[in-house]
């Protein structure tokens, strides 16, 4: 009995390994992605000179969302290998993957999803003619909810750390 729980454990255990498939999915999502940044670029640079400030500083937000997202997508796929599957042998190299757990990659990316939702936000604001007062009004609900949630996680989270911490200090010295 005692090797079939060993056998069915090691399958649940190596069973981790299929999640590779969705982060090498996501870094060739990434690749895509990159040719579209490169695509807004190029548009943004070949009509720079004939653009109005107010387009000139939407194009470039356009830019810094894409960058946000981007990096969103790179801070799942490293955290989530690195937690979930294996660990980088080159840990002196990569130093700050040991620093990202689950519980901060939450935290993360919540608040890249307010920074993405922020910029939609001044985006949508800086062309207050092509949206009505309810369209308006949704936006700022919306990226409200996105900011509380954060807020609420990142307050989890710091009841998280201090319930460890204090359970420690409680636990006898050896």
């Amino acid at each position: 009995m005692k090797r079939i729980e060993i056998f069915i454990e090691n399958i649940i255990l190596a069973s981790r390994w299929l999640l590779v498939v969705f982060y090498l999915g996501l870094a060739i999502a990434l690749a895509i992605y990159a040719f579209s940044f490169a695509g807004k670029l190029v548009d943004f640079v070949s009509k720079v000179m004939i653009l109005n400030e107010t387009d000139t500083i939407l194009k470039m937000l356009s830019l810094i969302d894409a960058a946000l997202v981007a990096s969103l997508v790179v801070m799942v796929i490293i955290s989530g290998y690195e937690n979930f599957v294996s660990r980088f042998d080159q840990a002196d190299e990569v130093h700050w993957l040991g620093t990202i757990d689950a519980g901060s990659l939450k935290i993360k990316v919540a608040s890249t999803i307010v920074a993405i939702s922020s910029i939609h936000l001044l985006q949508i604001f800086l062309n207050l003619t092509q949206y009505s007062n309810d369209q308006l009004m949704w936006f700022t609900i919306i990226h409200l909810a996105f900011v509380f949630s954060a807020l609420f996680l990142a307050y989890i989270d710091k009841l998280m750390v201090k319930d460890k911490g204090d359970k420690k200090s409680h636990e006898p010295s050896l």
